[in-house]
């Protein structure tokens, strides 16, 4: 599918996003000490994961 100029950089405006935010759960998850945040955080990190991989692929696709 091709995509338009606007709509490849909201892509890449979202993975930005999503990639400081997996940053920051992760720099964060070293530094608390709660059990139950560290869940929140490890699950966040996990989710951010699945999520940049998809998007990846949105990107691999609109540039072909």
């Amino acid at each position: 599918m091709a995509y338009a100029l606007h709509e490849k950089l909201e892509v890449h405006e979202i993975a930005t996003f999503k990639t400081n935010g997996l940053t920051k759960a992760k720099t964060m998850n070293l530094l608390v000490s709660d059990p139950a945040l560290k869940e929140i955080l490890l699950a966040d990190v996990q989710l951010s994961t699945r999520q940049l991989q998809e998007l990846e692929q949105i990107i691999s696709n609109a540039i072909l």
